[in-house]
């Protein structure tokens, strides 16, 4: 099948690109460079699979290879969702010929997974230190051979924040044996809160943590040096909003290119967008890096960039993460993600060629969908875009339809062999759900929903697929715990099943 037109596109095919090079919510990305290829992770809190694995040549056009992290651990704590848990900041560093990620869960610890192939299959995890509200980790191999992991504190768990840890761990990088306690603390800083999302590195015997502090919306990107791992380090705010549009230039990874270039890779919260990613070029005087606008002024704090001209690496096509699905392979698209641990009768993609089979299952909370594991779901692609699902409800799920995810969320499909728009406000407080229905259905509904600038929602219907109606007033897409709404599919009920035959997203 054609699928229409990819919604974002940062090559701009002319030997430039425009930001963000990720339209989607691949939040706290860090990236490594080994060889001629840069491998991505990024956070994924409580959705799963997790830690995505996206791989590029070029640094803007980026390809979703595969999921580090099947399933969330422990396997118990993550049967049903738990919003803005799971997997926070990780980082991904290759060391001894194997690629290694280390990621926090606030709630349980610290974490390890090693791979000789970042496409291929992980290791499992393994707690380095356990304990709540450790977050943040990264880890460095020092020119001795000894093992360092630095990592943020969350307050919401910790009691404490807007401090920077200092581990010593063992030869393997499995276990701590050694705690240097607060070795940046930005209570001591002026006009420095919520410092957190460390990146260590050594250059020119100084040792670097690239750390972003002030908040996700509103803050800016700090390097700290120091000669000894231990410090004392010294500060300066490298990237911040300015007059850009791009507020909170966040955390991110500094990459060199085979040629000795050098860029960062952060992340912007653009509400219901997510936390979407961008690229500046970088240049160093005097031992710092100056960052996007800071390149050409020579200003120690610079700007984000919106258009700049590409890394001098080889051309590459034209990349993005896939969003479209036909559902003719034997494995879900790598775009999909659950709520929570998925059980094993959750779908079928044999039951109907040609066909997504989802078995309903039973409401968490009659009437609000809010905790229901079994939301198959993808990151908002675009600015603007639209997705578009065939849905047969021929098979007794009770409801079942295409949905737009968030504290608030909407969806358009069938309910009980009727055609309804459902709007649900406040869906994890006190659910207000405002229900529009329209005629009683047999066969066959294209749905679909066209999502505008500040995620302006309007979902439509067709039963020709061709001449759509609109259905229900404009839903205007809502965040979630620390993600950007979602959009997918769900069929839901004591019995039954529905069935997809499609998933177009295009502008």
């Amino acid at each position: 099948m054609a699928f229409s037109a990819e919604p974002w596109v940062a090559d701009l095919g002319n030997g430039t690109y425009k930001n963000p090079i990720l339209h989607a919510d691949y939040s706290d990305p860090d990236v490594v460079r080994v060889g001629d290829d840069y491998w991505m992770t990024s956070s994924s809190f409580s959705h799963v699979p997790a830690l995505p694995i996206l791989h590029s040549k070029d640094l803007v056009n980026w390809q979703l290879v595969t999921h580090a992290l099947p399933r969330l651990v422990p396997e118990a704590g993550f049967v049903t969702p738990q919003h803005g848990k799971g997997v926070w900041a990780p980082a991904i560093r290759h060391h001894a010929g194997k690629f290694w990620i280390y990621y926090p869960d606030p709630d349980y610890g610290i974490y390890v997974i090693t791979a000789k192939d970042p496409a291929g299959k992980w290791s499992e995890p393994v707690l380095v230190k356990g304990g709540r509200g450790l977050i943040d980790p990264c880890p460095l191999w020092d020119d001795d051979g000894r093992v360092y992991l630095i990592h943020g504190w969350a307050k919401s768990r910790a009691m404490v924040g807007n401090v920077l840890t200092l581990l010593e761990l063992n030869a393997e990088g499995t276990t701590v044996i050694d705690d240097f306690g607060y070795v940046i603390n930005g209570d001591k800083l002026p006009n420095y809160r919520t410092l957190e999302g460390p990146k260590f590195l050594k250059r020119d015997g100084w040792y670097y943590v690239f750390a972003p502090a002030g908040g996700v919306k509103p803050g800016w990107q700090s390097v700290f040096r120091a000669k000894s791992i231990r410090g004392p380090y010294e500060d300066r705010i490298v990237l911040a909003q300015g007059k850009s549009p791009v507020n909170g230039p966040h955390q991110g990874a500094l990459v060199d290119t085979p040629k000795g270039e050098e860029w960062f890779i952060h992340f912007q919260d653009k509400d219901a967008y997510g936390r979407i990613v961008h690229l500046q070029p970088v240049t160093w005087k005097d031992g710092w890096p100056l960052m996007g606008t800071g390149v050409t002024s020579g200003e120690k704090t610079g700007e984000p960039v919106l258009v700049h001209k590409k890394p001098a690496l080889p051309a590459q096509p034209i990349a993005v993460p896939p969003t479209s699905d036909d559902f003719a392979a034997k494995k879900l698209g790598l775009q999909w993600q659950w709520q929570a641990n998925p059980g094993k009768h959750w779908y079928s993609l044999t039951e109907k060629s040609g066909s997504l089979r989802l078995f309903a299952q039973p409401e968490t909370v009659p009437g609000n969908l809010y905790d229901a594991p079994y939301l198959l779901m993808q990151k908002f692609p675009a600015l603007e875009f639209s997705a578009t699902t065939v849905l047969d409800a021929s098979g007794g799920a009770a409801q079942a339809g295409l949905i737009v995810f968030g504290f608030d969320y909407a969806w358009v499909g069938v309910r009980d062999g009727r055609l309804v728009q459902v709007t649900v406000d406040k869906a994890s407080e006190k659910p207000k759900a405002n229900y529009v229905t329209a005629e009683a259905l047999t066969g066959k509904v294209h749905l679909r929903v066209e999502v505008r600038d500040g995620g302006k929602c309007r979902f439509s219907y067709s039963l020709d697929g061709k001449t759509f109606t609109p259905l229900g007033a404009e839903f205007t897409a809502n965040v979630g715990r620390w993600v950007g709404a979602k959009v997918g599919i769900f069929a839901a009920g004591a019995s039954g099943h529905a069935d997809f035959e499609e998933f177009i997203v295009g502008q």
